[in-house]
Protein backbone atom coordinates (compact mmCIF):
# COMPACT_ATOMS: atom_id res chain seq x y z
CA UNK A 1 0.00 0.00 0.00
CA UNK A 2 2.20 2.98 -1.23
CA UNK A 3 0.10 5.78 0.02
CA UNK A 4 -2.77 4.28 2.88
CA UNK A 5 -3.75 7.33 5.15
CA UNK A 6 -6.00 5.23 6.97
CA UNK A 7 -6.13 2.40 8.96
CA UNK A 8 -9.28 1.80 7.28
CA UNK A 9 -7.52 2.28 4.26
CA UNK A 10 -5.39 0.07 5.01
CA UNK A 11 -6.88 -2.68 6.21
CA UNK A 12 -9.77 -2.41 3.60
CA UNK A 13 -7.80 -4.64 0.81
CA UNK A 14 -7.63 -7.59 3.95
CA UNK A 15 -10.83 -7.44 4.29
CA UNK A 16 -11.89 -7.90 0.76
CA UNK A 17 -9.43 -10.95 0.61
CA UNK A 18 -10.69 -12.32 3.73
CA UNK A 19 -14.48 -11.86 2.10
CA UNK A 20 -13.34 -13.55 -0.69
CA UNK A 21 -11.49 -16.74 0.87
CA UNK A 22 -14.78 -17.57 2.60
CA UNK A 23 -17.14 -16.66 -0.16
CA UNK A 24 -15.13 -18.78 -2.94
CA UNK A 25 -14.92 -21.73 -1.23
CA UNK A 26 -18.65 -21.39 -0.09
CA UNK A 27 -19.91 -20.86 -3.24
CA UNK A 28 -18.25 -24.10 -4.71
CA UNK A 29 -20.00 -26.02 -2.38
CA UNK A 30 -23.16 -24.44 -2.67
CA UNK A 31 -22.86 -25.24 -6.00
CA UNK A 32 -21.65 -28.94 -5.58
CA UNK A 33 -24.69 -29.43 -3.52
CA UNK A 34 -26.99 -29.24 -6.16
CA UNK A 35 -25.33 -29.62 -9.06
CA UNK A 36 -23.71 -33.24 -8.12
CA UNK A 37 -25.64 -36.15 -9.39
CA UNK A 38 -27.45 -38.16 -6.30
CA UNK A 39 -28.81 -41.54 -5.15
CA UNK A 40 -32.38 -41.94 -6.24
CA UNK A 41 -34.24 -43.33 -3.50
CA UNK A 42 -36.72 -45.37 -5.09
CA UNK A 43 -33.93 -46.84 -7.02
CA UNK A 44 -30.92 -46.99 -5.11
CA UNK A 45 -28.70 -47.77 -8.55
CA UNK A 46 -29.58 -44.67 -10.34
CA UNK A 47 -28.44 -41.45 -9.62
CA UNK A 48 -29.55 -38.24 -11.30
CA UNK A 49 -28.99 -34.09 -10.67
CA UNK A 50 -31.83 -32.00 -9.48
CA UNK A 51 -30.34 -28.97 -11.31
CA UNK A 52 -29.78 -30.90 -14.77
CA UNK A 53 -32.64 -32.65 -15.54
CA UNK A 54 -32.34 -35.95 -17.96
CA UNK A 55 -28.92 -36.78 -16.57
CA UNK A 56 -29.58 -39.83 -15.24
CA UNK A 57 -26.98 -42.32 -14.95
CA UNK A 58 -27.50 -46.72 -14.12
CA UNK A 59 -24.89 -48.22 -12.37
CA UNK A 60 -26.66 -51.43 -11.78
CA UNK A 61 -23.80 -53.25 -14.24
CA UNK A 62 -21.18 -51.65 -12.20
CA UNK A 63 -21.74 -53.81 -9.12
CA UNK A 64 -18.11 -52.58 -8.05
CA UNK A 65 -18.45 -48.89 -7.78
CA UNK A 66 -18.53 -48.64 -3.75
CA UNK A 67 -15.16 -50.71 -3.32
CA UNK A 68 -11.88 -49.52 -2.78
CA UNK A 69 -10.05 -48.91 -5.97
CA UNK A 70 -6.52 -49.81 -5.85
CA UNK A 71 -4.94 -50.36 -9.33
CA UNK A 72 -7.32 -52.38 -10.73
CA UNK A 73 -6.74 -55.09 -8.48
CA UNK A 74 -8.41 -56.17 -5.44
CA UNK A 75 -8.26 -54.71 -2.30
CA UNK A 76 -5.87 -55.91 0.41
CA UNK A 77 -6.56 -55.49 3.61
CA UNK A 78 -7.63 -52.71 6.16
CA UNK A 79 -7.90 -49.28 4.64
CA UNK A 80 -6.30 -48.07 8.12
CA UNK A 81 -2.60 -48.11 8.02
CA UNK A 82 -0.46 -47.55 11.24
CA UNK A 83 2.34 -45.56 10.32
CA UNK A 84 4.93 -45.80 12.42
CA UNK A 85 6.13 -42.43 14.77
CA UNK A 86 9.45 -42.20 13.51
CA UNK A 87 8.09 -40.76 9.74
CA UNK A 88 7.32 -37.93 11.18
CA UNK A 89 10.41 -36.66 11.63
CA UNK A 90 11.37 -36.34 8.00
CA UNK A 91 8.53 -34.06 7.65
CA UNK A 92 9.18 -31.44 10.62
CA UNK A 93 13.18 -31.85 9.38
CA UNK A 94 11.47 -30.72 6.00
CA UNK A 95 9.53 -27.82 7.48
CA UNK A 96 12.92 -26.65 9.38
CA UNK A 97 14.91 -26.27 6.67
CA UNK A 98 11.75 -24.65 4.27
CA UNK A 99 11.44 -21.99 6.99
CA UNK A 100 15.55 -21.91 7.23
CA UNK A 101 15.36 -21.03 3.30
CA UNK A 102 12.84 -18.50 4.10
CA UNK A 103 14.24 -16.72 6.31
CA UNK A 104 18.06 -16.68 3.83
CA UNK A 105 15.93 -15.63 1.37
CA UNK A 106 14.93 -12.71 4.41
CA UNK A 107 18.37 -12.17 4.59
CA UNK A 108 19.39 -11.81 0.86
CA UNK A 109 17.05 -8.92 0.71
CA UNK A 110 18.81 -7.12 3.98
CA UNK A 111 22.07 -7.38 2.46
CA UNK A 112 20.80 -6.03 -1.20
CA UNK A 113 18.64 -3.09 0.45
CA UNK A 114 21.96 -2.06 2.54
CA UNK A 115 24.20 -2.61 -0.37
CA UNK A 116 22.14 -0.77 -2.80
CA UNK A 117 23.61 2.14 -4.50
CA UNK A 118 23.02 5.39 -2.29
CA UNK A 119 22.91 3.15 0.81
CA UNK A 120 25.07 5.02 4.24
CA UNK A 121 27.61 3.47 6.37
CA UNK A 122 24.71 2.70 9.04
CA UNK A 123 22.35 0.56 6.67
CA UNK A 124 25.04 -1.79 6.08
CA UNK A 125 25.72 -1.84 10.16
CA UNK A 126 22.00 -2.34 10.53
CA UNK A 127 22.59 -5.07 8.08
CA UNK A 128 24.86 -6.59 9.87
CA UNK A 129 23.09 -6.43 12.90
CA UNK A 130 20.21 -8.06 11.82
CA UNK A 131 21.90 -11.11 9.12
CA UNK A 132 24.13 -11.87 13.00
CA UNK A 133 20.53 -12.66 14.23
CA UNK A 134 19.37 -14.62 11.06
CA UNK A 135 22.54 -16.85 11.70
CA UNK A 136 21.57 -17.02 15.26
CA UNK A 137 18.02 -18.60 14.52
CA UNK A 138 19.58 -20.55 11.99
CA UNK A 139 22.04 -22.02 14.02
CA UNK A 140 19.27 -23.13 16.82
CA UNK A 141 17.57 -24.40 14.12
CA UNK A 142 20.39 -26.40 13.07
CA UNK A 143 21.24 -27.58 16.68
CA UNK A 144 17.93 -28.77 16.55
CA UNK A 145 17.96 -30.88 13.64
CA UNK A 146 21.36 -32.03 15.20
CA UNK A 147 19.79 -32.94 17.75
CA UNK A 148 17.22 -35.41 16.08
CA UNK A 149 19.77 -37.67 13.96
CA UNK A 150 21.92 -37.82 17.11
CA UNK A 151 19.07 -39.76 18.26
CA UNK A 152 18.75 -41.17 14.98
CA UNK A 153 14.97 -40.12 14.64
CA UNK A 154 13.82 -42.12 17.75
CA UNK A 155 11.41 -40.79 20.51
CA UNK A 156 10.29 -42.49 23.14
CA UNK A 157 6.92 -41.50 24.35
Amino acid sequence: MADATTVTDAYLAVGLMTLIGILVPFGAFLTSYFVRPRNDPSRPHMTRSYLLEGYEADHSLYPRRLSTYECGSEPVGDAMIQFHFQYYWYALIFLVFDVAFMFMALGGFIVNDATALGADEDAVAVAVDRLLVLTGFFLVMTLGVWHVFRKRGRIYI
